[in-house]
């Protein structure tokens, strides 16, 4: 064990992986377990870094580490799920074919402004297989009067997935790799019919991201506190979060 490697176990939370399933076809879901997960201070919407590169001597530094969204948490058992997609055939995709159950994963809780916001009235969520378990939890967290609209996309729906109990409670698209006109022709559908203080959640796809943020904003005149953005990848680009 190197200094580095040893440091890093010191200061991280250990985890066990409890549970692996395959959640579409080309998603898995981990289960991780830890009595630290049972302290944490969590918000819908946070992620967790896990460092890969602890099991994974040949990786560079900047696929040391990989952010996952915390799809799911139980603190009273101390569990959290989160869900990886294998598209890119990265090295976070690599890591998580390789693991089983009883792996020890190294973590750190990362906050963000990608958040759960209660404030609003309706709200449009806006993203591709690499969001879906993070606008699945923002979702749950939200009250049961709140008006929800979405437009989850894929070029394969095969490649997308149920929420943690299994619910479908997301519209799913099949549409091709930056779909932006696509997508500008359903919220010019959608974005009438929002009744009340209005949000957008929009991740995955940075270019999606860059060009719905210019539309909401030159377009539909929105201001940028109603509209929540978060790139989680640049097809230019390895280990974007």
């Amino acid at each position: 064990m190197n200094l580095l490697t040893a440091t890093l176990k010191q200061i991280l939370n250990e985890a066990i992986i409890e549970k692996k399933w395959k959640i579409s076809d080309l998603a898995y879901a981990i289960r991780l377990k830890s009595k630290s997960i049972q302290d944490i201070d969590f918000i819908a919407g946070y992620f967790i870094r896990i460092c890969i590169g602890l099991s994974e001597d040949s990786l560079s530094g900047r696929d040391f580490v990989r952010s996952y969204s915390i799809w799911n948490i139980d603190k009273s058992s101390g569990t959290m799920d989160i869900a990886i997609a294998t598209k890119s055939q990265g090295a976070g995709a690599n890591w998580v074919l390789n693991q089983k159950v009883g792996n020890k994963v190294y973590f750190k809780l990362k906050k963000g402004n990608f958040i759960l916001d209660c404030e609003y009235d309706n709200y449009l969520m806006i993203g591709d297989l690499s969001a879906l378990s993070h606008l699945y939890i923002i979702k749950r967290n939200l009250s049961e009067d709140k008006q929800i609209e979405s437009l989850i996309y894929s070029q394969n729906v095969n490649e997308l997935y149920n929420d943690i109990d299994n619910s479908n409670p997301f519209n799913f698209h099949e549409l091709p790799e930056n779909p932006t006109d696509q997508l500008i022709c359903k919220i010019k559908e959608i974005v009438p019919k929002m009744t009340g203080k209005k949000m957008v959640y929009i991740a995955g796809d940075s270019r999606v991201c860059s060009t719905l943020n210019k539309y909401f904003k030159n377009e539909l005149n929105w201001e940028t506190k109603l509209i929540k953005i978060k790139p989680f990848w640049n097809p230019e680009k390895k280990g974007l979060e």
